[in-house]
């Protein structure tokens, strides 16, 4: 992995209203949205608080508890049921934050112990000390969980 930091542009940013502190969520498009409920759940702790029904598919959202993370899970019925690409637009791959590199572990551990296929954990130490593993839903759906120090 060959990561580089980039300097901010020269030029100043455009004007744009205030705020967007942060993503609210993100929603992955799934197979079959009871059994990524039940998986999301069992392995991130996440729990549904809403679902819906829209012309031509369901949604559920999903949220961990204590947190600010949101996930929302989308059938529609015009998928084919082809497997996850992160090579074609749209979504590359979805990253969780870890607080520290022991959470990062004890995550890693927790999912290899429940039969995820993980990567090993990845440390780096340029171009910022980091540390990082991934894993796949059940559509494979790539995930990451990412912790940067400082």
């Amino acid at each position: 992995m060959d990561i580089e930091l980039v300097p901010p542009p020269a030029t100043p940013l455009p004007e744009t209203p205030p705020g967007l502190p942060g993503l609210h969520h993100a929603t992955i498009t799934v197979t079959d949205v009871d059994r990524s409920v039940a998986w999301y759940s069992e392995m991130l702790g996440m729990v549904q608080w809403m679902k819906e029904e829209f012309p031509g598919g369901r949604a559920a959202g999903l949220m961990r508890p204590g947190t600010q993370v949101f996930l929302g899970l989308a059938s529609h019925d015009g998928n084919e049921g082809e497997s996850f690409g992160a090579h074609r637009t749209g979504l590359d791959h979805l990253t969780f934050a870890a607080t520290d590199r022991e959470e990062l572990r004890a995550w890693h551990a927790f999912l290899v112990g429940k039969g995820v296929e993980c990567s090993d954990l990845r440390e780096h130490t340029e171009p910022l000390p980091f540390a990082l593993f991934t894993f796949t839903d059940p559509d494979g759906v790539a995930l990451e969980i990412f912790h940067v120090e400082g």
